[in-house]
């Protein structure tokens, strides 16, 4: 049995939450979100929450049940507050700026890297070293966080790379004379 799955999702004050067959649509300040639920997870609207069931005791039902349920809370969160990542950049000359809408990095290849920002994503460079990638869709955000990172992920020796803010390197030993 699914614990997160049991309790019902409440509706925050300011977002309108509409159930339509499978279709989950929250409206709220930041925007508007979507989400189809599963055919084996049954969802329903009710004194302003939504609730989340299995239409059967299938293992496949009850495995998408928590996660149905995970979903919609993220899309509740996303209109309402949004998402953000923050990225940070270690090495000499590694630096970010930004260029119209799109992100040019320079990390240490004969040519600067220029990303192109998607659409519902901001990405902002309050420092040279500091990019904050915003946005409602937390799917989207981690995946743009993601992709930028995989340009010179962080290497063990001495750090140098893109990470994310507060994420821990595990640091190796280099060679002894």
């Amino acid at each position: 049995m699914s614990r997160i799955g049991k309790k019902p999702v409440s509706v925050p004050g300011g977002v309108t939450a509409t159930v339509n067959g499978q279709t989950v649509t929250a409206k709220g300040p930041k925007g508007e979100l979507s989400f189809v639920v599963n055919e084996e997870v049954l969802v329903k609207l009710e004194d302003g929450a939504i609730k989340v069931d299995p239409r059967d005791e299938s293992k496949g039902a009850r495995s998408k049940w928590g996660m149905s349920r995970t979903q919609i809370v993220n899309i509740l969160t996303g209109v309402t507050a949004g998402y953000e990542r923050k990225l940070e950049i270690n090495g000499v000359g590694y630096r970010a700026a930004l260029q119209g809408k799109n992100l040019q990095l320079a990390l240490g290849f004969s040519h600067d890297v220029v990303y192109q920002t998607p659409e519902g994503i901001t990405i902002t460079v309050p420092k040279p070293t500091e990019i904050v990638i915003t946005g409602i869709d937390k799917q989207k955000v981690g995946q743009v966080a993601a992709e930028i990172r995989e340009y010179r992920g962080p290497e063990p020796y001495k750090g140098k790379g893109v990470k994310y803010a507060g994420e821990r390197i595990v640091r190796k030993e280099g060679k002894k004379k």
